[in-house]
């Protein structure tokens, strides 16, 4: 029988609360441990409402947060500027990291991350989630097996509405706004789909907008190009709800997936008008089984640093590459 792993949680937000510590919940082989934040009431009712099985369950201090010797790994999914300094705490402490995307807000931090993990021999896993849906899993096997033919464009449109009170928009918590909120989900589902047969990414074209509140990348557009030629396309955006589409484009047919995007593992998937069968399964649940099994079987995460690091190199770039 394997372990269980003991999980702690940095950062009792929504996400934690809504999605993350109620998947974890559903494993058979991890518990949540403690808990971590800069309110030690919010710490203690978080741990409360979840079950931690700490016997001193709720933290405000990092250090012995991380000093706790039966705590295996820890779930970072505080605020993206605190993504790096935790991260690589937790390595050097010896704990495995499941991190929230974006994983950093530089490259310089994200390579940091890459080499503490290194160092240290611990897994990170990143949360990338659209990756764990089981249409979209279905759409990566099809496109895989030739049947589409040769990929020739894709497009990811991820919209939603926020305010100044989103703490994206709060260049000391946040750096990127709608491209880390939901953007980078789409960046990372672009180069998943198409990077096995269309190469590397040759080109990156953004143009972003903050008129509305002028935050950072309110509404982003990115054109990306692939080494084969084949493009892609994706819209972010926090001033705006629109339909949230997935097109994929290849010489041989046509894949259409319609509000297949979000924390649900649901939508609908047609392959040239065919409605495409899967199962609706929770994506933050697999994501979390499979970080989980990673450690115990000292296998890569699905989605490991590379990845993370991949993607904020990505950001990196558009925000380079950008107009307003």
């Amino acid at each position: 029988m394997s372990k269980i792993l003991r999980i702690g949680l940095i950062g009792p937000g929504s996400i934690a609360d809504e999605r993350l510590i109620p998947a974890l919940a559903r494993l058979p082989n991890a518990v949540l441990w403690s808990v971590l934040s800069r309110d030690e009431e919010r710490a203690r009712s978080f741990a409360a409402k979840h079950n931690a099985k700490a016997p001193q369950p709720a933290h405000t201090e990092l250090t012995k947060f991380l000093a706790e010797p039966q705590l295996d790994a820890v779930i970072i999914a505080s605020p993206d500027r605190l993504h790096a300094a935790q991260a690589v705490a937790a390595a050097q402490a010896g704990k495995h990291i499941f991190i929230e995307k974006p994983m950093a807000t530089s490259l310089v931090q994200a390579e940091q991350i890459v080499a503490a993990t290194k160092a240290a021999k611990v897994a990170l896993a990143v949360g990338y989630h659209l990756r764990s849906h089981a249409g979209h899993q279905a759409i990566r096997d099809y496109i895989q097996s030739g049947k589409l033919g040769t990929l020739r464009h894709m497009i990811v449109h991820w919209t939603m509405t926020a305010d100044p009170s989103d703490w994206r928009a709060n260049k000391e918590t946040g750096r990127w706004w709608s491209l880390a909120a939901v953007g980078t989900h789409a960046l990372d589902m672009v180069r998943w789909l198409m990077r096995p047969t269309c190469g590397e990414l040759i080109s990156v074209r953004a143009l972003t907008s903050n008129s509305q509140y002028g935050g950072p990348d309110e509404t982003a557009t990115v054109i990306l190009q692939f080494a084969s030629g084949a493009t892609a396309e994706v819209l972010s955006s926090v001033t705006f709800r629109a339909p949230r589409l997935v097109e994929v484009y290849g010489t041989g047919g046509t894949i259409i997936a319609n509000d297949t995007l979000g924390p649900r593992g649901a939508g609908s998937i047609k392959i040239d008008g065919e409605p495409l069968a899967f199962s609706v399964v929770d994506p933050y649940e697999s994501e979390l089984a499979n970080f989980v099994s990673s450690i115990q079987s000292g296998c890569t995460p699905a989605v490991d640093v590379h990845e993370g690091l991949a993607n904020v190199a990505l950001l990196e770039q558009i925000s380079t590459n950008q107009g307003s």
